[in-house]
């Protein structure tokens, strides 16, 4: 800051802020090129939350996969060979054909593929993926009564 004098001979004692602001814009500018590329760092996929949708009804047919693979049918346990013949046999209870499928966020997208085109297979029209993946509360409770039922099926 220099001191100087006007025209009349009294001192001139303000800050000249043209320079100050200059550096606010340059960096301004540094901070909006380098901003995309601290949003561009890998980072773990996670699946997103759902804050609206429609809910799943017990009418429904339901699939259930679990992180190891298993397949759950309105909670009861089948193999992916019996899966298109459980669908078909199911096909009443969904009048508007419709399947909706519940898996684990570890599930691999191959596992869902199957399951659509089994749908698909099996006259179904509408397949949902529910939004929010299966616990593993809920896989427990799967597992277990698919064991329950086994010894009495046999």
């Amino acid at each position: 800051m220099s001191i100087s004098t006007n025209e009349k001979g009294k001192i001139f004692n303000e800050i000249n802020i043209t320079p100050l602001t200059d550096i606010f814009l340059v960096l301004l500018i540094i901070m909006m090129v380098l901003a995309p590329t601290f949003s561009s760092v890998d980072q773990n996929i996670a699946i997103p939350e759902v804050n609206s949708g429609i809910n799943v009804e017990n009418k429904q047919v339901v699939v259930s996969v679990t992180k190891d693979g298993m397949l759950f049918v309105n909670e009861t346990q089948i193999t992916g060979a019996q899966l298109e013949e459980q669908l078909k046999s199911l096909l009443e209870l969904s009048p508007d054909k419709s399947v909706v499928v519940k898996a684990d966020e570890n599930t691999k997208s191959s596992e869902i593929m199957k399951i659509m085109k089994a749908a698909q297979l099996s006259g179904y029209e509408k397949l949902t993926v529910a939004g929010e993946p299966l616990n593993k509360k809920q896989q427990k409770e799967l597992i277990k009564n698919a064991q329950k039922q086994t010894p009495e099926e046999e």
